[in-house]
């Protein structure tokens, strides 16, 4: 009989470095201590760089077999992401991740209450879905067609954001984490100014 082995591994590539505010590491907020947590792009604040941390067990497991990384070791890589992880300590990012996250999520839930097709806004800090449907009765997802015309109207004020969801419904706001409150009002501005567009279209 072959044992079962239990192993959770964590990707931090949008939910790492303090983005969610309450914790360092977005598998934190969940109560888990994952086997691994693999990380890129962030700690080299794009400097190309990638990370592995895992137990001393499982690091050597590793030591049994040929492992090789054309870039592996790098020292202007690690200095690069030594430097990034000093700087987001000493410039409290995650705190202001926290803080204009919890605002920018109050300022959007008052457009959920004013717009019949903002369904839910949700997230932790910096790391924010808005849920866009057809109306509150049927909390059907708003069509991709109508989707892109509020994504378009927003990039064309000036403001980048995302998509997500399993039907695309989700508007996905991960600003720097380095915004501050003015940068919020100015996104709420736009995103308002967005779906009110739509809204006397539609």
């Amino acid at each position: 009989m072959v044992p079962h082995i239990v192993f959770y591994c964590t990707w931090q590539v949008q939910t790492g470095f303090g983005r969610t505010g309450s914790h360092f590491w977005g598998f934190q907020g969940h109560d888990v201590i994952p086997d691994m947590v693999t990380m890129a792009k962030g700690i080299g604040n794009g400097f190309p760089m990638g990370a592995v941390i895992t137990s001393p067990e499982i690091a050597a497991s590793l030591t049994k077999g040929v492992h090789f990384n054309t870039f592996a070791g790098n020292p202007v890589a690690s200095a690069v992401a030594s430097a990034v992880l000093d700087t987001i300590i000493e410039d409290g990012t995650q705190k202001n991740s926290l803080d204009v996250g919890t605002y920018l999520m109050t300022e959007l839930a008052k457009l959920r209450d004013k717009y019949e097709i903002i369904g839910d806004v949700r997230g932790k800090g910096l790391q924010i879905g808005v849920e866009m449907i057809k109306d509150k009765t049927s909390r059907e997802p708003l069509p991709p067609e109508d989707m892109a015309e509020i994504f378009e109207d927003v990039k064309d004020m000036g403001v980048l954001i995302g998509k997500g969801g399993v039907y695309g419904q989700i508007f996905r706001i991960k600003p720097p984490m380095c915004i501050t409150k003015e940068d919020a009002d100015f996104f709420v501005e736009v995103f308002n100014k967005s779906v009110h567009n739509y809204m006397e279209r539609r």
